[in-house]
């Protein structure tokens, strides 16, 4: 189930982040889901030794346990991959906030419980602007309400599909949603 999040964000702020750069390639051949996170944005966050990238914002000591990324425009373009919010929600994030998504990332995203939340580029640039600032910056994203806020500014709507939004609410995916309404399908049946 998705609850509200109160949490510190990561500022990631490039456009056009890629489900390649999000998750390389190489790093597709599991199945499942756990583990991915420790290969988020791999080739940032590494150096080829394996070190990790000292100025890179997910190595930062304030990014454990982070649960919203704040990214640019464009987040997710790219190759249609599943992997790329598994590792985003392997990683601990719940939410990416950014000015635009690619369609299928935004949808993908969905399916598997990480809320894209698509800010106007005003807004966008102004959260931006107050994370820079303060590295400790708490976000607030409220699903139910489908409001995002940060200390300083009043609390912002942001867009959601109704159905994922009722999904994520109530913790299921599109076949869980459908079991959840097994009786009445039975029912309909009986009466067919």
């Amino acid at each position: 189930m998705f609850q509200t999040i109160q949490s510190r964000a990561v500022l990631l702020p490039h456009d056009d982040i890629d489900t390649d750069q999000i998750i390389p390639a190489r790093f597709l051949k599991v199945t499942s889901r756990d583990g991915l996170g420790v290969n988020l944005f791999h080739d940032w966050r590494y150096q080829a030794s394996g070190a990790p990238q000292a100025d890179f914002p997910l190595n930062a000591p304030g990014a454990a346990g982070s649960q919203v990324l704040i990214a640019g425009h464009n987040f997710g373009c790219g190759s249609s991959r599943e992997h790329a919010p598994w590792a985003l929600c392997d990683f601990g994030f719940r939410a990416v906030v950014a000015s635009s998504f690619a369609d299928i990332f935004r949808s993908n995203a969905l399916k598997n419980g990480l809320l894209p939340v698509a800010l106007g580029r005003e807004e966008h640039a102004r959260l931006c602007a107050a994370r820079a600032a303060d590295p400790g910056l708490v976000v607030t994203v409220d699903l139910a309400g489908q409001v995002i806020a940060w200390p300083g500014q009043s609390p912002l709507t942001f867009p959601v599909d109704p159905f994922a939004r009722r999904c994520l609410l109530d913790g299921v995916d599109e076949l869980g949603y459908l079991l959840s309404l097994r009786g009445d399908i039975e029912a309909y049946e009986a009466r067919r």
